[in-house]
Protein backbone atom coordinates (compact mmCIF):
# COMPACT_ATOMS: atom_id res chain seq x y z
CA UNK A 1 0.00 0.00 0.00
CA UNK A 2 3.11 2.36 0.65
CA UNK A 3 4.81 1.31 -2.40
CA UNK A 4 1.50 2.48 -4.39
CA UNK A 5 1.22 5.61 -2.48
CA UNK A 6 5.10 6.82 -3.21
CA UNK A 7 4.48 6.02 -6.64
CA UNK A 8 1.58 7.64 -7.82
CA UNK A 9 3.32 10.52 -5.98
CA UNK A 10 5.71 10.23 -8.27
CA UNK A 11 3.80 10.04 -11.73
CA UNK A 12 2.21 13.44 -10.41
CA UNK A 13 5.56 15.14 -9.80
CA UNK A 14 6.54 14.05 -13.60
CA UNK A 15 3.17 15.87 -14.70
CA UNK A 16 3.59 18.61 -13.23
CA UNK A 17 7.11 19.01 -14.54
CA UNK A 18 6.15 18.54 -18.10
CA UNK A 19 3.22 21.12 -17.96
CA UNK A 20 5.71 23.49 -16.39
CA UNK A 21 8.23 22.77 -18.90
CA UNK A 22 4.82 23.11 -21.61
CA UNK A 23 4.19 26.44 -20.10
CA UNK A 24 7.56 27.91 -20.41
CA UNK A 25 7.55 26.98 -24.47
CA UNK A 26 4.75 28.25 -25.00
CA UNK A 27 5.42 32.21 -23.21
CA UNK A 28 8.37 31.91 -25.20
CA UNK A 29 6.78 31.38 -28.27
CA UNK A 30 4.45 34.30 -27.46
CA UNK A 31 7.14 36.35 -26.45
CA UNK A 32 9.23 35.43 -29.53
CA UNK A 33 5.82 36.27 -32.13
CA UNK A 34 5.79 39.62 -30.52
CA UNK A 35 9.54 40.51 -31.02
CA UNK A 36 8.71 40.30 -34.78
CA UNK A 37 5.38 42.44 -34.69
CA UNK A 38 5.51 45.93 -34.24
CA UNK A 39 3.64 47.15 -31.29
CA UNK A 40 0.66 48.66 -31.66
CA UNK A 41 0.36 52.57 -30.35
CA UNK A 42 -3.14 54.17 -29.15
CA UNK A 43 -2.29 57.08 -30.77
CA UNK A 44 -2.78 56.31 -34.22
CA UNK A 45 -5.95 55.51 -36.01
CA UNK A 46 -5.93 51.69 -36.51
CA UNK A 47 -7.28 51.42 -40.60
CA UNK A 48 -7.07 47.81 -42.58
CA UNK A 49 -5.52 49.24 -45.60
CA UNK A 50 -3.86 52.89 -46.75
CA UNK A 51 -4.43 53.70 -50.44
CA UNK A 52 -4.88 50.50 -51.79
CA UNK A 53 -5.71 51.95 -55.41
CA UNK A 54 -2.08 53.54 -55.64
CA UNK A 55 0.09 51.89 -53.57
CA UNK A 56 2.11 55.05 -52.91
CA UNK A 57 3.24 56.13 -49.92
CA UNK A 58 6.23 57.73 -48.41
CA UNK A 59 8.57 55.52 -46.65
CA UNK A 60 10.85 55.93 -43.81
CA UNK A 61 11.80 59.44 -42.41
CA UNK A 62 9.45 61.22 -45.31
CA UNK A 63 6.25 60.62 -42.77
CA UNK A 64 7.09 59.66 -39.00
CA UNK A 65 6.61 63.04 -37.77
CA UNK A 66 4.24 65.68 -39.28
CA UNK A 67 6.89 68.10 -40.38
CA UNK A 68 8.92 65.00 -42.23
CA UNK A 69 5.43 64.82 -43.59
CA UNK A 70 5.05 68.51 -44.81
CA UNK A 71 9.03 68.99 -45.79
CA UNK A 72 8.28 65.73 -48.38
CA UNK A 73 4.99 67.17 -49.78
CA UNK A 74 6.40 70.54 -50.47
CA UNK A 75 9.61 68.87 -51.92
CA UNK A 76 7.23 66.79 -54.68
CA UNK A 77 5.15 70.11 -55.29
CA UNK A 78 8.13 71.88 -55.72
CA UNK A 79 9.36 69.45 -58.32
CA UNK A 80 5.77 69.19 -59.53
CA UNK A 81 6.12 65.17 -59.43
CA UNK A 82 2.43 65.03 -58.26
CA UNK A 83 2.30 61.25 -58.06
CA UNK A 84 4.89 60.97 -55.31
CA UNK A 85 3.41 64.05 -53.83
CA UNK A 86 -0.46 62.05 -53.44
CA UNK A 87 1.25 59.31 -51.15
CA UNK A 88 0.96 61.81 -48.57
CA UNK A 89 -2.64 62.01 -48.95
CA UNK A 90 -5.09 59.72 -47.05
CA UNK A 91 -7.62 58.76 -50.51
CA UNK A 92 -9.69 56.34 -47.89
CA UNK A 93 -13.05 58.52 -48.99
CA UNK A 94 -12.50 57.58 -52.69
CA UNK A 95 -13.54 54.11 -54.21
CA UNK A 96 -10.77 52.05 -54.99
CA UNK A 97 -10.98 52.18 -58.36
CA UNK A 98 -10.68 55.66 -58.55
CA UNK A 99 -7.39 56.54 -56.07
CA UNK A 100 -4.53 56.41 -58.49
CA UNK A 101 -6.80 58.38 -61.08
CA UNK A 102 -7.86 61.10 -58.64
CA UNK A 103 -4.69 61.26 -56.27
CA UNK A 104 -2.21 63.04 -58.03
CA UNK A 105 -4.61 65.83 -59.15
CA UNK A 106 -5.58 66.25 -55.71
CA UNK A 107 -1.98 66.70 -54.63
CA UNK A 108 -1.40 69.45 -57.05
CA UNK A 109 -4.54 71.07 -56.04
CA UNK A 110 -3.16 70.90 -52.25
CA UNK A 111 -0.12 71.75 -52.84
CA UNK A 112 -1.54 75.12 -54.65
CA UNK A 113 -3.97 75.61 -51.58
CA UNK A 114 -1.03 75.26 -48.75
CA UNK A 115 0.76 77.61 -50.99
CA UNK A 116 -2.07 80.48 -51.17
CA UNK A 117 -4.53 79.92 -48.15
CA UNK A 118 -2.09 80.11 -45.21
CA UNK A 119 1.58 80.33 -43.96
CA UNK A 120 3.81 77.62 -43.26
CA UNK A 121 5.10 77.97 -40.05
CA UNK A 122 7.00 75.73 -39.38
CA UNK A 123 8.28 75.76 -35.97
CA UNK A 124 4.47 75.21 -35.00
CA UNK A 125 4.83 71.80 -36.86
CA UNK A 126 5.76 69.06 -34.17
CA UNK A 127 8.80 66.56 -35.51
CA UNK A 128 8.29 64.06 -32.83
CA UNK A 129 6.39 61.00 -34.28
CA UNK A 130 3.43 61.70 -31.54
CA UNK A 131 3.34 65.18 -32.50
CA UNK A 132 3.63 66.45 -28.96
CA UNK A 133 4.19 69.85 -28.49
CA UNK A 134 7.18 71.03 -26.47
CA UNK A 135 6.68 74.58 -27.10
CA UNK A 136 3.41 75.48 -25.61
CA UNK A 137 3.06 76.80 -21.75
CA UNK A 138 2.39 74.21 -19.46
CA UNK A 139 -1.21 75.78 -19.39
CA UNK A 140 -2.09 74.76 -22.27
CA UNK A 141 -4.13 71.73 -21.70
CA UNK A 142 -2.49 70.10 -24.65
CA UNK A 143 0.91 70.59 -23.62
CA UNK A 144 3.05 67.31 -23.27
CA UNK A 145 0.04 65.09 -24.86
CA UNK A 146 0.67 62.90 -27.67
CA UNK A 147 -2.02 63.57 -30.96
CA UNK A 148 -2.99 61.33 -33.84
CA UNK A 149 -5.05 63.95 -35.15
CA UNK A 150 -3.16 67.30 -35.74
CA UNK A 151 -4.61 71.06 -37.28
CA UNK A 152 -2.36 72.54 -39.00
CA UNK A 153 -4.77 75.75 -40.18
CA UNK A 154 -8.21 76.94 -40.28
CA UNK A 155 -9.69 78.76 -44.03
CA UNK A 156 -12.39 80.26 -44.79
CA UNK A 157 -14.37 79.42 -48.01
CA UNK A 158 -17.77 81.09 -49.38
CA UNK A 159 -20.08 79.31 -46.91
CA UNK A 160 -17.98 77.72 -44.04
CA UNK A 161 -14.76 77.24 -42.14
CA UNK A 162 -12.38 74.06 -43.20
CA UNK A 163 -9.37 72.87 -41.44
CA UNK A 164 -6.39 71.59 -42.95
CA UNK A 165 -5.36 68.72 -40.67
CA UNK A 166 -2.55 65.92 -40.88
CA UNK A 167 -3.70 62.39 -39.15
CA UNK A 168 -1.79 59.87 -37.68
CA UNK A 169 -2.33 55.74 -39.19
CA UNK A 170 -1.36 52.64 -38.90
CA UNK A 171 -1.78 49.38 -40.69
CA UNK A 172 -2.31 46.38 -38.38
CA UNK A 173 1.25 44.93 -38.65
CA UNK A 174 3.26 48.15 -40.36
CA UNK A 175 4.76 51.51 -38.81
CA UNK A 176 2.30 54.73 -37.93
CA UNK A 177 2.68 56.79 -40.30
CA UNK A 178 0.98 60.24 -40.74
CA UNK A 179 -1.02 61.74 -43.78
CA UNK A 180 -3.06 64.61 -44.47
CA UNK A 181 -6.43 63.70 -43.50
CA UNK A 182 -9.29 62.47 -45.81
CA UNK A 183 -11.23 65.15 -44.29
CA UNK A 184 -9.02 67.71 -46.04
CA UNK A 185 -8.47 66.06 -48.63
CA UNK A 186 -12.43 66.07 -49.78
CA UNK A 187 -12.30 69.40 -49.46
CA UNK A 188 -9.65 70.05 -51.65
CA UNK A 189 -11.93 70.79 -54.96
CA UNK A 190 -13.69 73.27 -52.81
CA UNK A 191 -10.50 75.09 -51.38
CA UNK A 192 -9.06 75.27 -54.61
CA UNK A 193 -11.69 77.01 -56.14
CA UNK A 194 -10.88 79.93 -53.71
CA UNK A 195 -7.57 79.68 -53.32
CA UNK A 196 -6.17 78.28 -56.62
CA UNK A 197 -4.83 80.24 -59.65
CA UNK A 198 -6.83 82.58 -61.55
CA UNK A 199 -7.51 82.00 -65.36
CA UNK A 200 -5.95 84.92 -66.13
CA UNK A 201 -2.76 83.79 -63.98
CA UNK A 202 -2.62 80.16 -65.73
CA UNK A 203 -2.34 81.99 -68.83
CA UNK A 204 1.15 83.25 -67.97
CA UNK A 205 4.30 81.48 -68.93
CA UNK A 206 6.16 79.41 -66.96
CA UNK A 207 8.91 81.85 -66.26
CA UNK A 208 6.90 84.78 -64.63
CA UNK A 209 5.32 81.80 -62.32
CA UNK A 210 8.44 80.33 -61.38
CA UNK A 211 9.85 81.07 -58.01
CA UNK A 212 11.71 84.96 -57.28
CA UNK A 213 12.09 84.95 -53.39
CA UNK A 214 10.38 84.72 -49.84
CA UNK A 215 7.79 82.31 -51.27
CA UNK A 216 6.89 84.75 -53.92
CA UNK A 217 6.67 84.29 -57.74
CA UNK A 218 7.79 86.70 -60.43
CA UNK A 219 4.39 87.38 -61.30
CA UNK A 220 3.38 88.72 -57.65
CA UNK A 221 6.63 90.66 -57.70
CA UNK A 222 5.29 92.49 -60.84
CA UNK A 223 1.69 92.28 -60.23
CA UNK A 224 1.66 93.61 -56.80
CA UNK A 225 2.95 97.42 -57.75
CA UNK A 226 0.50 97.01 -60.85
CA UNK A 227 -2.43 96.37 -58.57
CA UNK A 228 -1.97 99.35 -56.16
CA UNK A 229 -0.93 101.48 -59.14
CA UNK A 230 -4.84 100.68 -60.22
CA UNK A 231 -6.21 101.52 -57.08
CA UNK A 232 -4.71 104.39 -56.88
CA UNK A 233 -5.95 105.89 -59.96
CA UNK A 234 -9.69 104.57 -59.19
CA UNK A 235 -8.89 106.89 -55.98
CA UNK A 236 -7.97 109.77 -57.57
CA UNK A 237 -10.93 109.23 -60.27
CA UNK A 238 -13.14 108.64 -57.41
CA UNK A 239 -11.81 112.30 -55.63
CA UNK A 240 -12.04 114.14 -59.00
CA UNK A 241 -14.92 113.27 -59.42
CA UNK A 242 -16.57 114.09 -56.16
CA UNK A 243 -14.77 117.35 -55.97
CA UNK A 244 -16.49 118.10 -59.44
CA UNK A 245 -20.10 117.31 -57.97
CA UNK A 246 -19.07 119.36 -55.13
CA UNK A 247 -18.67 122.55 -57.34
CA UNK A 248 -22.12 122.10 -58.69
CA UNK A 249 -23.78 122.28 -56.06
CA UNK A 250 -21.86 124.66 -53.99
CA UNK A 251 -22.76 125.31 -50.16
CA UNK A 252 -25.95 123.82 -50.36
CA UNK A 253 -26.32 120.36 -47.86
CA UNK A 254 -25.69 117.53 -51.05
CA UNK A 255 -22.33 119.46 -51.47
CA UNK A 256 -21.39 119.91 -47.87
CA UNK A 257 -21.89 115.97 -47.72
CA UNK A 258 -20.02 115.30 -50.89
CA UNK A 259 -17.22 116.94 -49.67
CA UNK A 260 -17.07 115.38 -46.60
CA UNK A 261 -17.36 112.02 -48.38
CA UNK A 262 -14.14 112.36 -50.76
CA UNK A 263 -11.88 111.03 -48.72
CA UNK A 264 -13.58 108.16 -47.13
CA UNK A 265 -14.93 107.22 -50.10
CA UNK A 266 -11.22 107.71 -52.44
CA UNK A 267 -10.49 105.14 -49.39
CA UNK A 268 -13.00 102.64 -50.55
CA UNK A 269 -12.36 102.89 -54.06
CA UNK A 270 -8.46 102.18 -53.23
CA UNK A 271 -9.31 99.40 -51.13
CA UNK A 272 -12.34 98.26 -52.70
CA UNK A 273 -10.75 98.39 -56.49
CA UNK A 274 -7.45 96.87 -54.70
CA UNK A 275 -9.69 93.75 -53.42
CA UNK A 276 -11.72 92.99 -56.60
CA UNK A 277 -8.35 92.83 -59.09
CA UNK A 278 -7.11 90.34 -56.53
CA UNK A 279 -10.09 88.34 -56.23
CA UNK A 280 -10.90 88.11 -60.08
CA UNK A 281 -7.01 88.64 -61.74
CA UNK A 282 -4.51 87.49 -59.29
CA UNK A 283 -4.36 85.09 -55.81
CA UNK A 284 -1.49 85.64 -54.08
CA UNK A 285 0.60 83.32 -51.90
CA UNK A 286 0.02 82.75 -48.24
CA UNK A 287 2.61 84.75 -46.92
CA UNK A 288 1.56 87.92 -49.06
CA UNK A 289 -1.94 87.46 -47.93
CA UNK A 290 -1.27 87.48 -44.56
CA UNK A 291 -0.22 91.18 -44.72
CA UNK A 292 -2.29 92.29 -47.33
CA UNK A 293 -5.57 90.66 -45.88
CA UNK A 294 -5.69 92.60 -42.76
CA UNK A 295 -4.58 96.02 -44.24
CA UNK A 296 -7.53 95.30 -47.03
CA UNK A 297 -9.77 94.63 -44.26
CA UNK A 298 -9.04 97.56 -42.23
CA UNK A 299 -9.12 99.86 -45.20
CA UNK A 300 -12.75 98.89 -45.99
CA UNK A 301 -13.97 99.14 -42.48
CA UNK A 302 -12.19 102.45 -41.89
CA UNK A 303 -14.00 103.66 -45.19
CA UNK A 304 -17.35 102.54 -44.42
CA UNK A 305 -17.11 104.01 -40.93
CA UNK A 306 -15.78 107.51 -42.34
CA UNK A 307 -18.65 107.56 -44.84
CA UNK A 308 -21.46 106.75 -42.45
CA UNK A 309 -20.30 109.76 -40.03
CA UNK A 310 -18.73 112.08 -42.98
CA UNK A 311 -22.91 112.06 -43.57
CA UNK A 312 -23.90 112.65 -40.02
CA UNK A 313 -20.98 115.53 -39.48
CA UNK A 314 -22.26 117.53 -42.35
CA UNK A 315 -25.51 117.29 -41.50
CA UNK A 316 -24.96 118.25 -38.20
CA UNK A 317 -22.39 121.15 -39.45
CA UNK A 318 -24.99 122.62 -41.65
CA UNK A 319 -28.11 122.79 -39.31
CA UNK A 320 -25.37 124.18 -36.75
CA UNK A 321 -24.32 127.21 -39.07
CA UNK A 322 -27.47 128.24 -39.95
CA UNK A 323 -28.93 128.14 -36.84
CA UNK A 324 -26.04 128.87 -34.49
CA UNK A 325 -27.37 132.76 -34.30
CA UNK A 326 -31.20 131.78 -33.62
CA UNK A 327 -30.45 129.36 -31.06
CA UNK A 328 -28.68 131.92 -28.39
CA UNK A 329 -32.50 133.15 -28.00
CA UNK A 330 -34.96 132.42 -25.53
CA UNK A 331 -37.45 130.65 -27.31
CA UNK A 332 -34.44 127.88 -28.13
CA UNK A 333 -33.71 126.28 -24.66
CA UNK A 334 -34.89 123.08 -25.77
CA UNK A 335 -33.23 123.40 -29.55
CA UNK A 336 -30.15 123.99 -27.43
CA UNK A 337 -30.41 120.55 -25.19
CA UNK A 338 -31.37 118.74 -28.27
CA UNK A 339 -28.54 119.86 -30.25
CA UNK A 340 -25.89 119.25 -27.14
CA UNK A 341 -27.49 115.83 -26.45
CA UNK A 342 -27.54 114.94 -30.75
CA UNK A 343 -23.58 115.72 -30.75
CA UNK A 344 -22.90 113.57 -27.54
CA UNK A 345 -24.37 110.49 -29.27
CA UNK A 346 -22.61 111.13 -32.44
CA UNK A 347 -19.52 110.85 -30.58
CA UNK A 348 -21.02 107.67 -29.08
CA UNK A 349 -21.13 106.30 -32.04
CA UNK A 350 -18.24 106.72 -33.38
CA UNK A 351 -16.62 105.26 -30.40
CA UNK A 352 -18.90 102.49 -31.24
CA UNK A 353 -18.04 102.17 -34.59
CA UNK A 354 -14.41 102.30 -33.67
CA UNK A 355 -14.74 99.37 -31.41
CA UNK A 356 -17.14 97.22 -33.84
CA UNK A 357 -14.50 98.05 -36.82
CA UNK A 358 -11.68 96.69 -34.85
CA UNK A 359 -13.62 93.34 -34.08
CA UNK A 360 -14.71 92.91 -37.72
CA UNK A 361 -11.10 93.52 -38.40
CA UNK A 362 -10.19 90.64 -35.40
CA UNK A 363 -12.55 88.49 -36.97
CA UNK A 364 -12.54 88.62 -40.55
CA UNK A 365 -8.61 87.99 -40.77
CA UNK A 366 -8.39 85.57 -37.82
CA UNK A 367 -5.94 87.42 -36.33
CA UNK A 368 -6.06 85.12 -33.46
CA UNK A 369 -4.74 82.29 -35.54
CA UNK A 370 -2.42 84.22 -37.27
CA UNK A 371 1.07 86.34 -37.88
CA UNK A 372 -0.97 89.28 -37.04
CA UNK A 373 -1.95 88.56 -33.42
CA UNK A 374 1.30 87.65 -32.42
CA UNK A 375 2.44 90.93 -33.85
CA UNK A 376 -0.14 92.52 -31.53
CA UNK A 377 0.84 90.55 -28.70
CA UNK A 378 4.55 91.19 -29.05
CA UNK A 379 3.68 94.61 -29.02
CA UNK A 380 2.20 94.73 -25.38
CA UNK A 381 5.00 96.85 -24.00
CA UNK A 382 4.55 99.49 -26.80
CA UNK A 383 0.97 99.30 -26.35
CA UNK A 384 1.45 99.75 -23.19
CA UNK A 385 3.53 102.95 -23.43
CA UNK A 386 0.69 103.93 -25.88
CA UNK A 387 -2.00 104.07 -24.05
CA UNK A 388 0.62 105.92 -21.20
CA UNK A 389 0.82 108.59 -23.63
CA UNK A 390 -2.56 108.76 -24.94
CA UNK A 391 -3.77 109.20 -20.98
CA UNK A 392 -4.50 112.64 -22.03
CA UNK A 393 -6.43 112.27 -24.67
CA UNK A 394 -8.52 109.29 -22.92
CA UNK A 395 -9.52 112.09 -20.21
CA UNK A 396 -10.46 114.75 -23.06
CA UNK A 397 -12.97 112.44 -24.72
CA UNK A 398 -14.38 111.64 -21.06
CA UNK A 399 -14.87 115.31 -20.09
CA UNK A 400 -16.28 115.98 -23.62
CA UNK A 401 -18.66 113.08 -22.83
CA UNK A 402 -19.61 114.99 -19.53
CA UNK A 403 -19.71 118.26 -20.89
CA UNK A 404 -22.27 116.86 -23.77
CA UNK A 405 -24.42 114.85 -20.86
CA UNK A 406 -23.97 117.12 -17.77
CA UNK A 407 -24.95 120.08 -20.34
CA UNK A 408 -22.74 122.74 -18.57
CA UNK A 409 -21.89 124.33 -22.24
CA UNK A 410 -24.41 123.44 -24.97
CA UNK A 411 -24.65 123.63 -28.18
CA UNK A 412 -25.43 127.59 -28.93
CA UNK A 413 -24.88 128.87 -25.30
CA UNK A 414 -23.29 132.02 -24.87
CA UNK A 415 -19.89 131.85 -22.56
CA UNK A 416 -18.02 134.22 -21.37
CA UNK A 417 -14.67 132.34 -21.96
CA UNK A 418 -11.38 133.75 -20.60
CA UNK A 419 -12.81 137.67 -20.90
CA UNK A 420 -14.31 136.63 -24.63
CA UNK A 421 -17.95 136.96 -25.36
CA UNK A 422 -18.62 133.57 -27.25
CA UNK A 423 -21.03 130.91 -28.81
CA UNK A 424 -20.45 127.53 -28.25
CA UNK A 425 -20.56 126.12 -32.15
CA UNK A 426 -19.21 122.91 -31.85
CA UNK A 427 -18.01 120.15 -28.90
CA UNK A 428 -15.30 117.93 -29.99
CA UNK A 429 -14.33 115.11 -28.61
CA UNK A 430 -10.57 117.27 -27.75
CA UNK A 431 -12.06 120.81 -28.14
CA UNK A 432 -15.16 122.82 -28.09
CA UNK A 433 -15.29 125.56 -31.06
CA UNK A 434 -16.29 128.95 -29.92
CA UNK A 435 -17.62 131.70 -32.06
CA UNK A 436 -16.95 134.96 -30.68
CA UNK A 437 -19.11 138.17 -31.24
CA UNK A 438 -16.65 139.37 -33.78
CA UNK A 439 -16.79 135.64 -35.74
CA UNK A 440 -13.55 134.54 -34.79
CA UNK A 441 -13.26 131.18 -33.55
CA UNK A 442 -11.37 129.93 -30.42
CA UNK A 443 -10.66 126.06 -29.94
CA UNK A 444 -10.71 125.86 -26.21
CA UNK A 445 -9.92 122.71 -24.62
CA UNK A 446 -12.39 120.76 -22.85
CA UNK A 447 -10.17 120.21 -19.65
CA UNK A 448 -10.96 123.85 -19.69
CA UNK A 449 -14.49 123.59 -19.00
CA UNK A 450 -14.33 120.79 -16.88
CA UNK A 451 -11.52 121.85 -14.83
CA UNK A 452 -12.32 125.68 -14.21
CA UNK A 453 -15.04 128.08 -13.86
CA UNK A 454 -16.57 129.43 -16.78
CA UNK A 455 -19.56 132.04 -16.96
CA UNK A 456 -22.83 130.67 -18.58
CA UNK A 457 -25.02 133.25 -19.76
CA UNK A 458 -27.69 131.42 -21.34
CA UNK A 459 -27.71 127.91 -18.83
CA UNK A 460 -31.00 129.02 -17.49
CA UNK A 461 -32.18 132.22 -18.52
CA UNK A 462 -30.86 133.70 -21.91
CA UNK A 463 -31.84 137.17 -20.52
CA UNK A 464 -29.03 139.27 -18.52
CA UNK A 465 -28.83 142.41 -16.70
CA UNK A 466 -26.56 145.22 -18.61
CA UNK A 467 -24.49 147.43 -17.58
CA UNK A 468 -23.01 150.51 -18.10
CA UNK A 469 -20.59 153.12 -15.53
CA UNK A 470 -20.57 157.18 -15.65
CA UNK A 471 -18.60 159.37 -13.99
CA UNK A 472 -20.24 162.71 -13.42
CA UNK A 473 -19.42 165.81 -11.17
CA UNK A 474 -20.42 165.79 -8.14
CA UNK A 475 -22.70 168.91 -8.73
CA UNK A 476 -24.91 166.52 -11.31
CA UNK A 477 -28.57 166.46 -10.60
CA UNK A 478 -29.52 162.79 -10.49
CA UNK A 479 -33.02 162.77 -10.31
CA UNK A 480 -32.78 165.24 -13.87
CA UNK A 481 -30.50 162.19 -15.34
CA UNK A 482 -32.99 159.38 -14.02
CA UNK A 483 -36.21 161.46 -15.76
CA UNK A 484 -33.95 161.08 -19.08
CA UNK A 485 -33.01 157.75 -18.17
CA UNK A 486 -37.17 156.85 -17.82
CA UNK A 487 -37.64 158.34 -21.53
CA UNK A 488 -34.99 156.31 -22.71
CA UNK A 489 -36.18 152.96 -21.12
CA UNK A 490 -39.87 153.63 -22.10
CA UNK A 491 -38.52 154.03 -25.57
CA UNK A 492 -36.12 150.90 -25.86
CA UNK A 493 -36.84 147.67 -27.30
CA UNK A 494 -34.22 145.95 -25.91
CA UNK A 495 -35.59 146.33 -22.50
CA UNK A 496 -37.45 143.00 -21.55
CA UNK A 497 -38.04 143.98 -18.14
CA UNK A 498 -38.99 147.64 -17.51
CA UNK A 499 -39.66 147.69 -14.28
CA UNK A 500 -36.20 146.49 -13.08
CA UNK A 501 -34.46 149.48 -15.05
CA UNK A 502 -32.77 152.15 -12.88
CA UNK A 503 -30.00 154.36 -12.30
CA UNK A 504 -27.60 154.07 -8.84
CA UNK A 505 -24.58 156.44 -7.55
CA UNK A 506 -23.06 153.07 -6.89
CA UNK A 507 -18.96 155.17 -5.82
CA UNK A 508 -17.11 158.70 -5.85
CA UNK A 509 -14.31 159.68 -5.12
CA UNK A 510 -11.92 163.39 -5.31
CA UNK A 511 -12.86 163.58 -9.50
CA UNK A 512 -16.48 162.89 -9.19
CA UNK A 513 -18.96 160.20 -8.57
CA UNK A 514 -19.80 156.74 -10.52
CA UNK A 515 -23.40 156.22 -11.94
CA UNK A 516 -24.83 152.33 -12.22
CA UNK A 517 -26.83 151.91 -15.60
CA UNK A 518 -29.28 148.98 -15.05
CA UNK A 519 -31.18 147.18 -17.55
CA UNK A 520 -32.77 143.61 -18.52
CA UNK A 521 -32.17 142.42 -22.23
CA UNK A 522 -33.75 138.91 -23.46
CA UNK A 523 -30.31 137.76 -24.95
CA UNK A 524 -26.52 138.44 -24.92
CA UNK A 525 -26.98 139.35 -28.22
CA UNK A 526 -29.65 141.99 -28.07
CA UNK A 527 -28.26 143.37 -24.49
CA UNK A 528 -25.17 144.34 -25.87
CA UNK A 529 -26.58 146.54 -28.64
CA UNK A 530 -29.21 147.61 -25.88
CA UNK A 531 -26.69 148.48 -23.29
CA UNK A 532 -24.05 150.55 -25.89
CA UNK A 533 -27.43 152.67 -27.18
CA UNK A 534 -27.92 153.11 -23.48
CA UNK A 535 -24.61 154.59 -22.59
CA UNK A 536 -24.60 157.04 -25.79
CA UNK A 537 -28.57 158.05 -24.98
CA UNK A 538 -27.18 158.80 -21.37
CA UNK A 539 -23.88 160.85 -22.01
CA UNK A 540 -25.48 162.77 -24.66
CA UNK A 541 -28.26 163.56 -22.26
CA UNK A 542 -25.87 164.75 -19.59
CA UNK A 543 -23.98 167.23 -22.30
CA UNK A 544 -27.61 168.48 -22.85
CA UNK A 545 -28.37 169.13 -19.17
CA UNK A 546 -24.46 170.55 -18.81
CA UNK A 547 -24.82 173.17 -21.48
CA UNK A 548 -28.24 173.93 -20.51
CA UNK A 549 -26.86 174.75 -16.90
CA UNK A 550 -24.77 177.51 -17.71
CA UNK A 551 -22.50 179.41 -15.17
CA UNK A 552 -21.13 178.46 -11.69
CA UNK A 553 -22.56 177.61 -9.60
CA UNK A 554 -25.21 176.07 -11.66
CA UNK A 555 -25.36 172.34 -11.19
CA UNK A 556 -22.59 170.51 -13.69
CA UNK A 557 -22.66 167.13 -14.57
CA UNK A 558 -19.46 166.58 -16.75
CA UNK A 559 -16.33 165.94 -14.29
CA UNK A 560 -14.31 169.45 -13.96
CA UNK A 561 -11.12 169.96 -11.78
CA UNK A 562 -11.56 171.58 -8.53
CA UNK A 563 -10.67 175.27 -8.74
CA UNK A 564 -9.05 176.50 -5.30
CA UNK A 565 -9.11 180.04 -4.83
CA UNK A 566 -7.06 181.86 -1.95
CA UNK A 567 -7.98 185.22 -0.86
CA UNK A 568 -5.07 187.19 -0.36
CA UNK A 569 -6.13 189.94 -0.01
CA UNK A 570 -6.79 190.36 3.82
CA UNK A 571 -3.53 189.00 4.48
CA UNK A 572 -1.25 190.71 6.85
Amino acid sequence: MIAKTAAFREIKLVAALVLSLLGCLAIADIAQAQSNTPASTPYVYQVDSINPGTRTTFSGSQNDTPQALMEAFMEAGRKEDWRKASGALDLSYLPVSEQAAQGPELARKLHSVLKRAMTIDWADIPDRPDAVDTTSSDKDPMAGTARRNLMLARVSTEDQSVSIRMHRLQVKGGEPMWFFASQTVENVPQLYEKFGPTKFERALPQWLRSPAFWTLAWWEVIAIPLVLLVALLAAAGTWVAIRAFCRSYGDTLPGRILAAMKAPAAILAFAGTFAIVRRIVFTFSGALNTLLDPLQTLLIVIAIAALFLAVIEAILDMVADSQIDDLGKPEHEADRNYYTTLSAIRRIIIVLLILLGIGIVLIQTNMTDTLGFSLLAGAGMFSLILAFAARKLLGDIMASMQIAFAKTARIGDAVDFNGEWCYVEKIGFTHLRLRTWDDRRIMAPVASFVQSSFENWTKQDASLLKLAHLRLDHRADVDALREEFAKFVEGEDGICDKESAKIQVVDHDATGMWLRLIARSPDPATGWDMHCRMREYMLAAAARLDAAAGNEPAPAYLPREREVRIDLANKD
